[in-house]
């Protein structure tokens, strides 16, 4: 009964102190918008999409275990299509967001049929063909696309009941958009298919024979992946208001991939602190380097991979781990009982034939006959006399 009271208070404490991290982190971000500067309020925004990204991003690589190059081709086709449906047809901006979510689902359906026959370095190549192609191609699509020029929107106004600025009211938006994906990862994590994923990372032969089809959960994550991307690619197109073929190059799915092993693969929270990494990183470096921005990024994760070989998710486990092993371990008391003290000590086995005294490991001593009358090696032989 005990033990299940215990059990009981544990869970009880683990639950409260969730819900009160909870808390806090909500009421920082409410109370953020109020605080901060429109520019780094802005900043935040664009933190909390790229987070949505990344968020996609870690199911296909840090719990399905496949490696993709060519996150930033589904961002892409997130925010053009948000873009070409604003600009050509008039929608309205919530209208844009499903559509983009649904089409990038598609595209990373059909995408992920080279997944079933590659992986590793193979499918990273070919993922990274993706993101290289689709630039040239957006700018041959002039009609549509806009061209090299690009396309230019409407940003999304605010409601005049709410009374915020434009810079809060999107950074609003943005923030529940950026709650409900990253609720739907946890809870798809904890799925049948989260578990299908896990199984399939951690060894491809036994999740088979356990029955779960890769074919269907490879494919699977990759959907799933790209329509996190297409949402993030929608508010984008919202929060900026400007898609052009060059804001989605190549470098663009490198410095995803980046922020996510900065921030820590498989962490449900990995993608916040990668996406501020993304975020502030680069202007960091312009700030300390103007000539050379791309070196110092890249002296800066490497630092960051030093200290933290798991990713900033994993800094706190690895620095409390550091300072446990460095504490004293506690030793186990002496006996100091009076029956203890006064216990004789065991005596040694003298080994066989040692009860009379004639066994080959019985101690001789110069008072035995046997030592007497023992004759010297070498030694010339007695006379009666003697």
């Amino acid at each position: 009964m005990n033990t299940i009271t215990a059990a009981l208070g544990t869970d009880r404490g683990r639950w409260l102190r969730a819900a009160l991290t909870v808390l806090v982190a909500a009421a920082v971000a409410v109370g953020a918008p109020f605080y901060f500067a429109p520019f780094q309020v802005f900043q935040l925004t664009m933190v909390l999409l790229y987070a949505v990204a990344l968020s996609g991003l870690n199911l296909l690589v840090g719990f399905g275990g496949q490696i993709s190059l060519g996150h930033g081709a589904f961002f892409a086709a997130g925010a053009y299509t948000a873009a070409v449906m604003l600009d050509r047809y008039d929608t309205g901006h919530l209208a844009t967001l499903p559509v983009a979510a649904a089409g990038c689902f598609l595209l990373g359906l059909g995408f992920g049929v080279p997944a079933l026959r590659l992986r590793g370095l193979y499918l990273a190549l070919v993922t990274l063909s993706f993101a290289v192609f689709l630039p040239p191609l957006l700018k041959r699509l002039e009609p549509v696309t806009g061209g090299s020029m690009g396309l230019t929107v409407d940003k999304l106004r605010p409601p005049a009941w709410s009374g915020l600025a434009e810079d809060q009211w999107m950074y609003f938006v943005v923030l529940a958009v950026t709650a409900l994906v990253l609720l739907l990862a946890r809870n798809l994590l904890r799925s049948r298919v989260g578990r299908a994923l896990l199984a399939v990372r951690d060894n491809e032969s036994a999740a088979e024979v356990m029955g779960v089809r890769l074919s269907l959960h490879k494919t699977l994550a990759f959907a799933w992946s790209a329509m996190f991307a297409g949402v993030a690619g929608c508010l984008y197109t919202w929060v900026i208001g400007f898609v052009s073929p060059d804001s989605f190059s190549f470098v663009l799915s490198i410095t995803l991939l980046a922020g996510l092993v900065v921030g820590g693969l498989g962490s449900l929270y990995g993608p916040l602190l990668g996406a501020a990494f993304v975020m502030y990183v680069p202007s960091v470096s312009q700030d300390v380097s103007e000539a050379a921005p791309g070196v110092v990024f890249g002296l800066l994760i490497i630092a960051v991979m030093f200290v933290a070989p798991t990713g900033l998710a994993g800094l706190p486990g690895r620095v409390l781990g550091s300072v446990t092993r460095r504490l004293p371990r506690p030793t186990a008391p002496l006996d100091r009982t009076p029956e203890a003290a006064s216990a004789p000590a065991p005596a040694p086995d003298p080994g066989p034939g040692s009860g009379d005294g004639s066994g080959p490991s019985a101690p001789l001593t110069p008072a035995d006959p046997a030592v007497v009358d023992a004759e010297t090696v070498g030694a010339p032989p007695r006379t009666e006399k003697e």
